[in-house]
């Protein structure tokens, strides 16, 4: 009376019934596990390496703020979260390590020069 067929069918115990609500989820988890593997994990990876780079910062590097400033640090102190970064002669603000989004390695003259530059010669 309450309960209408198919559902009675679905709901006869058998095994296929219980697959069937099991395999409905399947495509969720792959595609959960493919944004984990191809976007959250390297993310995570790249975070850990800016945070370290942060922690290890030395008079003398170069770096990039978040609002895309160019400057050297001259100034860090030990268990302070603020640094003092030139961005002109003479010119210095304090910035906090937080809003450093990158530390610039110098590239040697004697490096390979880069790709577009090789092909264009």
């Amino acid at each position: 009376m309450l309960i209408t067929p198919a559902y009675a069918q679905a709901a006869n115990g058998n095994i296929l019934g219980s697959l069937g609500t099991a395999t409905q989820f399947l495509p969720l988890v792959l595609i959960f596990a493919v944004f984990y593997f191809l976007l959250i994990r390297p993310q995570q990876t790249k975070q850990r390496e800016l945070r370290r780079q942060l922690a290890a910062i030395k008079r003398g590097d170069r770096v990039v703020t978040a609002g895309g400033i160019l400057g050297t640090v001259q100034r860090t102190r030990e268990g302070s979260q603020e640094v003092e970064v030139e961005i002109a002669p003479n010119v210095r603000v304090q910035v906090m390590r937080d809003t450093i989004t990158s530390v610039v390695k110098p590239q040697a003259a004697n490096d390979a020069k880069p790709a577009s530059e090789a092909k264009s010669s």
